[in-house]
């Protein structure tokens, strides 16, 4: 037996426990590219352990602005998009994703919140602590999503007696509403939380699952994406019952179409993962059109800082590195390399910028996005660097792990390159 949680509007949900104004009315909480990462303001940002869906991992105080301070830009234009709404924001057609500015025209008085993004992750890493508490097996899906495998440990006839437990538990000691799911198998079990929306349990007996999906829509089922759905339907296969009555057809298109039908169906999905590996690290930024190439070699150098930050906290030794570059006419660049070096922060922020000067095919065009990202993580124990320049990567590292401990100590931000700094106004054309 599987057992899915899911925190009913979260960043909402949080809020709310901070202020009980926000109950009962409209809310919506909204995001926008931390770009305050590029300026010399002198602000303390560090590194959250969680991570998910719309969450950032670099923390900073965007929660204790005020609207005009988070959402206007000095423009007076209003920006950001919906993260998480309430229920009764949605009531008015809200939902995420969707801008702020049409969320506002939807709903006029809906209350605007800025992201608290310690609070969520504080939240979060106490809701894993109670359910490891609880259950045997817990895996954490996303920041506020989670999955426990229940077999050999509650019998049947009391599950939902044991999800009404955990969810008082949850309500008394954190203040949040959650849904929870239950079903023989894993993904099954998050279907049936989708049912159990707003601050509800769903479980459906194994033998009664068949009858109760076959009309549910594909769209419904998590994991099947907008491609793969419209390639479904092309075969006439509207709803998980029609998924399951094609057998034949899933299984022809080998792992992936096996793995989809088994999810579908409840078969072979037991598989609990309680540490995920890392297969890639990456930060980006979308920003107004830049022209300036000095400003943007500025910003990739920034960026480079964080990411090295975050590849040293997770203590790998990257082999490649992605840049992608995107237009404001839409054009995208992007290009990686591949190196064969002990990871330092030096040498990282200069590839990074050689790969940036190499790829920017469209001098002409305006920037509107930069993403960085590594990846090919060495095996530690079969690694074997360049023998040239091993003494040098040696002092390298050791520099930077020297960096990475004031910054973890004192922030991110605490030592910066010269060629950092910003001197003048370069945010527009």
């Amino acid at each position: 037996m599987f057992i899915h949680i899911d925190i009913d509007c979260f960043f909402v949900s949080a809020h709310r426990i901070k202020d009980k104004n926000l109950k009962g009315i409209p809310v919506a909480v909204g995001g926008r590219s931390n770009l305050n990462i590029f300026s010399d303001k002198k602000e303390i940002r560090k590194i959250s352990e969680n991570s998910g869906a719309f969450v950032s991992t670099i923390l900073t105080n965007e929660g204790e602005k005020t609207f005009n301070d988070y959402f206007v830009d000095k423009d007076g234009r209003i920006r950001g998009i919906i993260t998480t709404c309430s229920y009764e924001a949605r009531g008015y057609g809200v939902k995420t994703a969707m801008s702020v500015n049409e969320a506002l025209r939807l709903c006029p008085h809906l209350k605007m919140v800025p992201p608290n993004y310690p609070l969520y992750h504080e939240l979060s890493h106490k809701m894993l602590v109670i359910l490891k508490n609880e259950i045997p097996l817990v895996e954490q899906f996303s920041i506020d999503e989670f999955f426990g495998d229940l077999r050999g440990y509650i019998n049947k006839d009391e599950i939902v007696d044991f999800a009404t437990k955990i969810k008082k538990r949850i309500k008394n000691e954190l203040g949040l509403p959650v849904s929870i799911g239950i079903a023989h198998s894993k993904y099954l079990s998050k279907l049936m939380t989708e049912f159990a929306k707003p601050d509800g349990i769903k479980y459906v007996s194994k033998e009664h699952m068949k009858s109760f999906i076959k009309d549910i829509p594909i769209e419904e089922f998590p994991g099947i994406g907008k491609g793969y759905q419209k390639r479904l339907k092309g075969y006439g296969i509207k709803t998980l019952g029609d998924i399951e009555r094609r057998k034949a057809l899933f299984f022809s298109w080998k792992k992936p179409g096996i793995e989809l039908y088994n999810r579908i169906v409840g078969e072979n999905d037991t598989n609990i993962i309680e540490h995920r590996d890392k297969k890639s690290i990456g930060i980006g930024r979308t920003f107004d059109c830049i022209y300036d190439r000095e400003e943007l070699k500025r910003r990739v150098m920034i960026l480079s800082r964080y990411l090295c930050f975050l590849v040293k906290k997770a203590d790998v030794n990257p082999q490649t590195y992605h840049i992608k570059i995107k237009y404001d006419s839409n054009i995208k660049s992007k290009d990686y390399i591949n190196v064969n070096r002990i990871f330092n922060e030096t040498d990282f922020k200069k590839a990074m910028v050689e790969l940036f000067k190499k790829n920017d095919i469209h001098m002409s065009h305006g920037v509107i996005q930069l993403n960085l990202t590594v990846s090919n993580f060495a095996n530690k124990n079969s690694f074997v660097s360049d023998i040239f320049e091993y003494e040098t990567d040696i002092k390298k590292r050791k520099l930077t792990q020297s960096l990475q401990t004031l910054r973890e100590k004192y922030g991110v931000d605490i030592i910066k390159n010269f060629s950092e700094l910003q001197t003048k106004d370069k945010n527009s054309h």
